[in-house]
Parts: structure tokens; sequence; C-alpha cells
């Protein structure tokens, strides 16, 4: 159980380097917390500062979600016990470095939004059934125009497909509805302007280059 608590800890920790912040720290002091939707993640990045200050925002919090999964938790830390099996350490330091992002402890508690930080983790924890989650984040956007919705049913798209694998086991069930559950509780916000009629609609997709419009 210590095993497991400490790389949460560590996992939490790595979490909280916001890719937005820390980029935008070595770019002048940039807070896009202050700036379009508020949000310090990936898509609000491009929004306010650009495709090159997006892709470092977006490679950094890719990385820690794949260093997080992929890396820690089957990282042998000396001085602790093996802990339990690998796959609850994956799902535990999954969960952790997304809570990491979207609470930050070194940004006063106040991160993104996690999406880039799930597609690390599942890239290091369950790598095939990334592809699929991409692909209904991409046709949503395509077909919806709304980029958080597509975000959420990305995440639900991980979990239905963890759900459905023959040999899938506790610890990636529990990490996939937790992360799908995590992902519709930070975009509560865009599910409200949704609602409301006033959620930005990209018109076509911006994140390739071309032009977008809010309706």
């Amino acid at each position: 159980m210590i095993t497991l608590i400490v790389k949460a800890v560590l996992a939490y920790l790595l979490g909280s380097l916001v890719g937005s912040l820390l980029v935008g720290r070595l770019r002048g002091g940039v807070d896009i917390r202050r700036l379009g939707s508020g949000n310090a993640g990936g898509t609000n990045a491009l929004r306010t500062q650009g495709k090159a200050f997006a892709f470092w925002v977006l490679l950094i919090d890719i990385g820690k979600g794949w260093l997080a999964t992929g890396v820690l938790a089957a990282l042998a830390l000396p001085g602790l016990p093996v802990g339990p099996a690998r796959e609850w350490l994956v799902a535990v330091c999954g969960i952790a470095v997304m809570l990491g992002h979207v609470y930050p402890l070194w940004y006063g508690f106040k991160g993104g939004k996690a999406v880039a930080t799930l597609i690390g983790a599942v890239l290091a924890a369950a790598p095939l059934l990334l592809l699929p989650m991409l692909a209904v984040w991409l046709l949503s956007v395509m077909l919806l125009g709304y980029v958080g919705l597509a975000s959420m049913l990305g995440a639900i798209t991980f979990a239905i497909e963890a759900g459905v694998q023959p040999a899938a086991h506790g610890g990636l069930l529990s990490f996939a509805a937790g992360a799908a559950l995590l992902i519709v509780y930070t975009h509560r916000s865009n599910i409200v302007r949704m609602l409301g009629g006033t959620e930005p609609r990209a018109r076509r997709l911006w994140l390739l280059g071309l032009r977008s419009r809010s309706s």
C-alpha cells in the first residue's frame, strides 16, 4: 500500500507541471488562464497563443501522462516494497497525473481539463485503445464542431472499449471509468454552455490549420 501511495503522490506532482503554464512562463510570463476560455489546456493555448505554443503544451501534457503510466507505474523505487499488481499501479498513477493537471499544486490548484494527459496515459497503458478514442474525437469535431463534447465522447469511448475487452482487468476498467468521469466533470462548464447555446463551435478543423468561427 505504501508503494501505491508514494507513486500516486509522485504522479500527482508530475501532473501538476502544467504545460501551458510552463511554456507561458518561458514566453515572458503568459498565463493563458487569464485569456480566452480561461482554461490552461491545449485548446485554449492554440486559440490564444498559436500553433507553436500549443505544440509544446501538448507535448508536455501528453508526455507526463505517458511517464506516469509507462514509467513511474513500473519503476522500482529504492526502499519501497514491490507493491500491488502493475495494473493497479497504472490505474492509480493515471488518475493521479490527471488530477495533478486539473488541480496543480504549483499553480493554485487551477489547471486544465486533462484531455492531453489522458491521451499520454492511454498511449502507455493501453495503446491499442488509443486509436478508436482519437478517431471518435476527430469525427465528433468534424461533425458536431464542439471540441469539449468531442473530448468527452473520446474519453467515454475509452471506457467502453476497456469494458468490452475480452481480457480486460480491474485496473484498466477502473482507470478508464475514472478517467471518463473526470473528463466529463472537467467539461461541466462546456455542457452548460452547450445547453445554453453559447458554446464556441468550430466550423472547420482549425487544429489542422483551417479557419474556424464561433457560432
